[in-house]
């Protein structure tokens, strides 16, 4: 059992039924190159792979919209917050637990984090087994750089505007930080960029989904022998 969408409830109830792994991502700019929902599409690349057609764990459908204020001066993207957020992933959560003992969100969007936080905090204060994985390369540009350049270059190579490809602000995000939290992206970089994806590949794209694909191995098989909490 991988991909929840594809399977009757017949099918489903005769099956083990271990955990759900949920994608975040976002609908947001990614520069003049990258589609809107390259978070979500990493994000579910990631689930998948980790899924890996294992006995007992399914992923259910990306949650494709998240908090993404930051971006908000950029036409096309669209953000429900991170309250919003918070409430539908508890709700989930509570939901999923009648027939999934383990919930793991794997999370590939930095603004949904808080939300993401005090979910699973919730969720676990409540008894339930639920725990998230960042997607987030042990090195790499923070957005829209080579880093997620790459990333869709592998998954989806059609999707990116290489032509329109180029460099934003490339100082380090711990610089820009607090510019970030108080102005948004596009007063820090015009085109939403921040790194260069210049020197991004297919191949570079390969090997960071399979960096990630691991560490999200590893966060599921940890959930999976942790004990339910209780309240």
């Amino acid at each position: 059992m991988t991909n929840l969408p594809d399977l009757t409830w017949t099918e489903v109830d005769r099956a083990a039924r271990d955990a759900l792994l949920v994608p975040l991502g976002s609908l947001e700019q990614h520069g003049p190159h990258l589609p809107l929902d390259t978070d979500t599409r990493i994000a579910a690349a990631v689930a998948h792979g980790a899924a890996g057609g294992r006995g007992g764990v399914a992923v259910a459908p990306a949650i494709a919209l998240g908090a993404s204020g930051e971006h908000d001066a950029f036409p096309g993207t669209l953000s429900i917050g991170t309250s919003a957020l918070t409430e539908v992933l508890i709700e989930l959560g509570r939901d999923a637990a009648r027939d999934w003992p383990a919930m793991l969100l794997v999370n590939a969007h930095g603004g949904n984090r808080e939300a993401v936080s005090a979910a699973v905090a919730r969720l676990r204060y409540e008894g339930r087994r639920c725990e998230a994985y960042h997607v987030a390369p042990a090195s790499g540009d923070a957005h829209a750089g080579e880093t997620e350049t790459a990333l869709i270059l592998h998954l989806c190579a059609s999707s990116v505007r290489r032509e329109l490809a180029q460099a934003g602000e490339t100082a380090p995000v711990s610089a820009l930080i607090e510019r970030l939290r108080r102005d948004g992206v596009r007063a820090v970089s015009p085109n939403g960029v921040l790194g260069d994806p210049l020197g991004a590949s297919a191949e570079a794209g390969e090997r960071l989904l399979a960096e990630l694909v691991l560490g999200c191995t590893r966060a599921l098989d940890a959930l999976l022998a942790a004990e339910p909490e209780h309240v």
